[in-house]
């Protein structure tokens, strides 16, 4: 056809990726199912007119040019309204004008180039026939020129960066990006099938790499920012070459599940293992909807669109990752398959464990108001991408896992409730540190190799942590964790294992089991947003909020050993009762992390200030830590009534609250403890019953409509 804007071209590009054969079905669709979708994408063209584009290339990213690029062309392609190609001729003409792609870290060879390459070549397919000739040719040899740059850089840094980190979101972006413009560019540059082709290797390589389990070391923002390009590329591969890769990848199907379980009770935030630039930045309306087509996921589809309609526009304007969740407005429209039912989540159960990266989930009910916890262990990337990078690496020298993104963070675990965060994680760090995280000190020392960005670089394949064993069982849940490897050597550390048991109510009972082969120094950590306030604990073992423990360093009052801590948290609060030991040191401190999260925008840093309560032991080469994490409402006034016994097998924990006892009790060596009478659930090294007392206490408690996932579709025991 004649453009309205030049002279006609003279010849036809292939038929439109993504679009051939299924064009004239999208088209009408876009006033039924398909509407909200076209809202979505025309409301994100129109803000474009709004947009300052920069006349030279800007020391910050220049990603947001290629999403932008594609959602103009859809928009023009699908309703043919000259104003979408205009629009879309400018923010072409800006993104060619640079004579490079990226500009504070690796020009043309990393994540600009990436995604330019990707939005504008698909720009380039649907609406390349409409551009003036000139400005059509200038998009092709760029593209050419860019992919170029992009395939002979991966070629020469094989074995090294990006090239070869097929568990990395830098991998996924560049070549996805490269292998669309090489589909696109083909008949024009036959070099370009050499793109693709190496981007089919890698791609093939990444998909039997990846976790079965569908876990992402990265962090759940990264999570967001890096898996939709491994479907990206599946989606043009599949346009393309007709080759159907969805189904030869467990990871793909089952890493909507690790989404949902990492997600705070309001679904809204997140919870934020690994790097991640703030709580809210976990969202991708696209890929929730892409994973319900492909695999059909009724919850995806329906957290799509709750997310769409509910949390979208709060996420667009709090995220602190670019460009975001808004320039995806296009696959979110393509990627959406109105055939898939839409099914909440209130029937799933309520734990799930995720082994390759030793993530315990767990939560009280799927009501926002929820109590939740997620617990973790596993070496740098998770098991398998640890054990297999050094396999590669022996065998050919190749450095294939770049895990900066995991933090030392094993043994630790966030906890949510009341709709607050209670016990935190650090978030992104440029120098990660495991006092940065509800961890373990030895004499002051975290992680061997930490505070560094790539904490798990050069270390030993014995290095390695993980969960020992968990169970799920009548709204009880119970996990073993063992992390003493991580520690330096020379520390001689023989074991660092954490139980961890959430209670039916939501109630967290921590016992730390800790030794070494010289006496040692532990210190044991929680991180909270705000400051812990040391509680007298009174001589019924009840906490007074109105009477300060000054300084913390001293045990409770009344003759009293008890530790406690008040931490208020907005919506909810924690109480923190330290059981044993009785004679440590104890303060809160203020802990600061620094953060970089891009190197493409040096200029944007991270400041996060978090608080840290510390219980440090004298020299011994062992200890024993019992701790009570008891979350409520903020207005909710009950205080927890606990108690412990210690045996040369382990321990019992009782807690008292709201007229109920929960009693735990645990063996250190995985044997099988008793409760003087009949356990609800028991597991290994575990068992739990609750017990009313009385009638309940005024106050509030989160729900508890648990169910074990140990038999569901969707069970952790796998």
């Amino acid at each position: 056809m004649t453009s309205p804007h030049g002279p006609a071209r003279t010849t036809t590009l292939r038929p439109a990726l993504l679009l051939d054969g299924r064009e004239d079905a999208l088209r009408s669709e876009l006033s039924g199912p398909r509407a909200a979708q076209l809202r979505r994408l025309l409301d994100e063209c129109e803000r474009y007119s709004t947009v300052e584009l920069p006349a030279e290339h800007p020391l910050a990213s220049i990603t947001y040019l290629g999403p932008g690029a594609a959602n103009l062309a859809l928009a023009y392609r699908l309703t043919r309204q000259p104003q979408y190609l205009a629009e879309l001729r400018r923010w072409l003409r800006t993104a060619v004008s640079f004579p490079h792609w990226g500009r504070a870290n690796l020009p043309d060879h990393d994540l600009d180039a990436g995604w330019l390459l990707h939005g504008l070549s698909l720009a380039y397919s649907w609406a390349g026939d409409d551009l003036p000739a000139d400005e059509r040719d200038a998009l092709r040899d760029k593209l050419v020129l860019q992919g170029t740059r992009l395939y002979d850089f991966a070629v020469a840094s094989e074995g090294g960066w990006w090239s070869s980190s097929y568990w990395q979101n830098h991998n996924w972006i560049c070549y996805a990006g490269l292998a669309t413009a090489g589909y696109v560019l083909v008949d024009e540059h036959p070099a370009a099938r050499d793109w693709t082709e190496r981007a089919k290797d890698n791609f093939a390589t990444v998909l039997d790499l990846l976790p079965e389990d569908g876990s992402n070391d990265e962090g759940i923002v990264y999570w967001r920012y890096g898996v939709p390009w491994i479907v990206s590329y599946l989606d043009v591969l599949r346009a393309a070459e007709g080759l159907d890769w969805f189904d030869r990848s467990s990871y793909l199907r089952e890493t909507f599940w690790f989404r949902l379980y990492q997600s705070a009770p309001d679904l809204e935030r997140i919870v934020d293992h690994g790097d991640c630039h703030d709580r809210r930045s976990g969202h991708s309306v696209a890929l929730y909807s892409k994973l319900a087509a492909e695999y059909r996921i009724p919850q995806a589809q329906w957290l799509a669109h709750k997310v769409a309609t509910e949390h979208l526009w709060r996420e667009a304007y709090e995220s602190g990752v670019k460009p975001g969740v808004r320039p995806e407005a296009y696959q979110e429209l393509l990627w959406h398959d109105p055939d898939v039912p839409s099914v909440g989540v209130d029937d799933l159960p309520t734990s799930r464990f995720f082994p390759d990266l030793g993530v315990v989930s767990a939560r009280t009910s799927w009501e926002p108001d929820a109590v939740a916890v997620s617990f973790k262990a596993s070496p740098g990337g998770g098991h398998k991408a640890w054990r297999l990078s050094h396999d590669e690496r022996a065998r050919t020298g190749w450095v294939t896992l770049n895990a900066g993104h995991h933090h030392p963070d094993s043994g630790s675990f966030v906890l949510l409730g009341h709709g607050a965060y209670l016990a935190v994680d650090d978030g992104y760090a440029s120098r990660k540190r495991t006092d940065q995280h509800n961890g373990i000190l030895v004499d002051g020392l975290g992680f061997d190799n930490e505070n560094r960005y790539h904490v798990f670089e050069d270390l030993p394949v014995d290095r390695t942590a993980e969960i020992l064993t968990h169970t799920f069982a009548a709204g009880w849940a119970h996990a073993v964790s063992e992390s003493g490897a991580m520690y330096a050597p020379d520390l001689g550390v023989e074991r660092v294992r954490r139980h961890l048991v959430m209670t039916p109510s939501g109630v967290v009972v921590l016992l730390d089991d800790l030794r070494a082969a010289v006496d040692r120094r532990w210190t044991w950590l929680l991180q909270t947003d705000n400051p812990a306030q040391p509680v007298e604990v009174g001589a019924d073992g009840h906490g007074d909020p109105g009477a300060d423990r000054s300084g913390g360093t001293e045990p409770g009052g009344h003759g009293d050993p008890q530790r406690r801590w008040e931490v208020p948290a907005g919506t909810g609060r924690l109480t923190v009762v330290g059981l044993t030991p009785t004679d440590s040191e104890d303060e809160v401190v203020l802990t600061t992390v620094h953060a970089n999260p891009t190197s493409s925008t040096p200029s944007l840093a991270i400041e996060k200030v978090q608080h840290t309560v510390r219980r440090t032991t004298g020299p011994t080469r062992r200890a024993l830590f019992a701790t009570v994490l008891a979350p409520a409402a903020w207005y909710d006034s009950d205080q927890p009534l606990c108690t412990v016994e210690i045996t040369a097998d382990g321990a019992t924990i009782k807690v008292d609250h709201h007229g109920t006892r929960e009693t735990v009790v645990l063996d250190l060596e995985g044997g099988t403890p008793g409760t003087g009478s009949a356990a609800d659930v028991t597991g290994v090294g575990f068992a739990g019953r609750t017990q009313m007392l009385a009638a309940a206490a005024p106050g509030h408690t989160a729900g508890t409509g648990q169910r074990s996932a140990a038999d569901g579709p969707h069970g952790e025991g796998r």
